[in-house]
């Protein structure tokens, strides 16, 4: 049987630590090297405070889900919210893209870069969900 696990919080954003740590305490059944551990904690935190920023505008009564599967020697977990959605995926996956003209609009660009592959599913209205997926080095 795979291991799973399902988190959900407020989308407050001193809930980006917990999220960081609970998929960070769950990954290190695998063993990770730190920079792998560093890569999937960099990309919880973007998928999470873009699900707290752009899916919920920062107001604190949405609920981020966070889950997590292990796959063998790879880790894939999914960040969801039930937010404002997105019209179009692929031009907010481009790098500066943003809803807020206060940030950066890297956050997709860190994942792709930290994660093997990074899936995301959006639906106006409805929410987004982003899956992304690792593996990690072998070390036998």
């Amino acid at each position: 049987m795979l291991n799973r696990f399902r988190l959900e919080f407020p989308s407050r954003p001193e809930n980006v630590g917990l999220a960081r740590v609970a998929v960070a305490a769950f990954a290190a059944q695998l063993d990770p090297t730190l920079e792998e551990l560093d890569e999937i904690k960099g990309a919880i935190s973007e998928a999470v405070t873009n699900a707290i920023i752009h899916g919920y505008g920062n107001a604190p009564d949405g609920i981020v889900v966070v889950e997590g599967i292990l796959y063998g020697d790879a880790i894939e977990v999914c960040v969801e919210d039930a937010g404002k959605g997105m019209e179009d995926v692929a031009r907010a996956m481009e790098p500066e893209q943003t809803s807020d003209p206060e940030r950066l609009g890297l956050g997709f660009t860190f994942m792709k870069t930290f994660m093997d592959e990074v899936k995301v599913d959006s639906v106006p209205g409805q929410g987004t969900r982003v899956v992304m997926r690792k593996q990690l080095a072998t070390r036998h």
